[in-house]
């Protein structure tokens, strides 16, 4: 929602464009977009979200007030819905081409139970702002009801969202993308595992040998599980990095909730090692201004890490663990594994 008085064109703020495909119906409120109702297509939006001179690494300068003050808060505006497949795949393709060819490249971001539209838009503004990543970010939001008491609202949201992940991942395909990478927060973890197994089985998983990164940050996925949807899946083709924490909180609620069965995200990074993926250990990083869930975005130190792993592309060389430490130096804040 711009603000009449200062609108966000004549500010210095940072503009991020970002695109959508949402299982959200559409909201008639403008300032809301979508809601946490269930719809049965898939839809295609942008928005371009503006980063206020003052922005902190770390931090959501939320607005206090709407219309938002584009010069200290974070902005939301240009909202655009696209009626067919095409148009926003032109619209995605004439953002790449804007980008040198090194930076021709996708992230596309699946955020986690408890979030509204408007919160994960913001969210994956901040994290590609503070990453530094400069290629085109995707949105996938499912519909989350953004309550806590609506957990089973929420994994159920989750689970019936797969097809229309697995639509907008072929979609995605059909862009002039040179490279993709995956992040996915939370129950957007087990969303997005679920869809790549499935695409496995099917024999269309990156087909087209795209795929950079696929990075999952507290995975709320029941372990018995993952070890399960990991049995599925080709050892070459389990290049997933998982960020940990053994003092998340809304994990140990989510262990509570779910019979006591231990998260992947708050899992010993031994058991978690042992199966082959690469796992990042946050449980020390203690400066994040988003609490012990979202750690990967709320500090300042880890954003950074994760920027300029995407920039080294290495997850993709294999050589993740080597290029993690040497960022880290002797700081020794992340233990890594494999």
């Amino acid at each position: 929602m711009d603000n009449p008085e200062t609108p966000v064109a004549k500010t210095t703020s940072t503009k991020r464009k970002v695109f959508l495909a949402t299982t959200r119906e559409a909201s008639e409120v403008v300032e809301v977009f979508f809601t946490s109702e269930r719809a049965p297509d898939l839809g295609l939006a942008s928005v371009v979200v503006s980063i206020p001179p003052n922005h902190v690494p770390g931090q959501i300068e939320r607005p206090k007030r709407l219309p938002p003050d584009p010069t200290t808060e974070f902005a939301v505006v240009e909202p655009t819905v696209y009626k067919s497949e095409n148009s926003f795949i032109s619209e995605i393709n004439r953002e790449l081409a804007k980008k040198p060819p090194k930076d021709r490249n996708l992230m596309l971001f699946v955020h986690g139970y408890n979030n509204t539209a408007s919160d994960s838009i913001l969210r994956i503004a901040q994290f590609v702002e503070d990453t530094g990543f400069n290629g085109v970010p995707v949105l996938f939001s499912w519909a989350s009801a953004a309550k806590v008491s609506h957990y089973v609202y929420d994994l159920n949201s989750a689970l019936a969202a797969r097809p229309l992940l697995l639509e907008a991942s072929g979609i995605l395909q059909r862009t002039n993308a040179q490279g993709f990478d995956v992040f996915a927060h939370s129950m957007g973890g087990m969303l997005m595992l679920e869809a790549i197994v499935h695409a496995e089985l099917s024999g269309k998983y990156n087909i087209g040998g795209r795929l950079g990164n696929v990075m999952l940050a507290s995975p709320d996925i029941d372990l018995d599980v993952f070890e399960s949807q990991l049995a599925s899946l080709d050892p070459k083709e389990r290049n997933f990095t998982i960020f940990v924490a053994n003092d998340d909180k809304a994990l140990k609620f989510s262990r509570w909730i779910s019979g006591g069965v231990p998260r992947v995200g708050a899992a010993h990074t031994e058991a978690l090692a042992e199966l082959g993926v690469t796992v990042i250990d946050l449980s020390q990083v203690d400066d994040s201004s988003s609490g012990t869930h979202s750690k990967f975005a709320g500090s300042p130190e880890v954003v950074q890490v994760i920027g300029n792993s995407l920039k080294a592309d290495n997850y993709q060389s294999g050589k993740s663990q080597l290029v993690l430490l040497e960022i880290l130096g002797s700081s020794a804040v992340l233990t890594v594994l494999q």
